[in-house]
């Protein structure tokens, strides 16, 4: 079904950034040693900038800026099941309140979330530095595939491809 091809340097930017622009919403998962969910939220990622770090703007004193104090390491699960498309994301965050990045990354939906704009003080943003990722990528939408399953099971061939593997940046 999957052809393994694992991508790196630029390459593997380009593939997270195609991923992460299509998906955009993650769960962002911090405080990996208890592995309970609980520290997972659903974050929005602004941007994949040519490095291939991920941007995400955050609260100052929220309990994710906290835990990543404490522990920098951080997973991202991305998942577009419309279009079979996942991606998940292992690596650190730093936490920035770097006022010409904030003025970069600034759309006007982030004014839900900090009521006094651009300039509002609990504003921050969370750099993620992939480590290592994985991704799984199907061709073609939900409809066809549906077709495609059922004429494989009708033939007992294969019509499902897609592509999975590694990324490093």
């Amino acid at each position: 079904m999957s052809n393994t091809t694992n991508l790196k340097e630029r390459e593997g930017v380009k593939k997270l950034k195609e991923l992460v622009d299509e998906i955009s919403v993650c769960l962002f998962c911090t405080n990996l040693k208890i592995d309970d969910g609980a520290t997972c939220r659903p974050m929005t990622a602004n941007e994949v900038d040519d490095e291939g770090n991920l941007w995400f703007f955050s609260g100052i004193d929220s309990d994710k800026n906290k835990e990543i104090e404490d522990d920098k390491h951080v997973q991202l699960f991305f998942s577009h099941p419309g279009k079979n498309s996942y991606l998940v994301v292992n690596g650190e965050a730093e936490i920035t309140t770097n006022q010409s990045k904030i003025e970069e990354l600034w759309s006007p939906i982030v004014k839900i979330w900090f009521k006094e704009g651009k300039h509002d003080p609990n504003i921050s943003i969370l750099k993620v530095i992939p480590k290592n990722a994985y991704y799984w990528d199907v061709e073609g939408s939900k409809m066809i595939n549906f077709f495609k399953m059922v004429a494989s099971v009708a033939t007992g061939i294969s019509f499902i491809s897609g592509t999975e593997g590694t990324i490093r940046v």
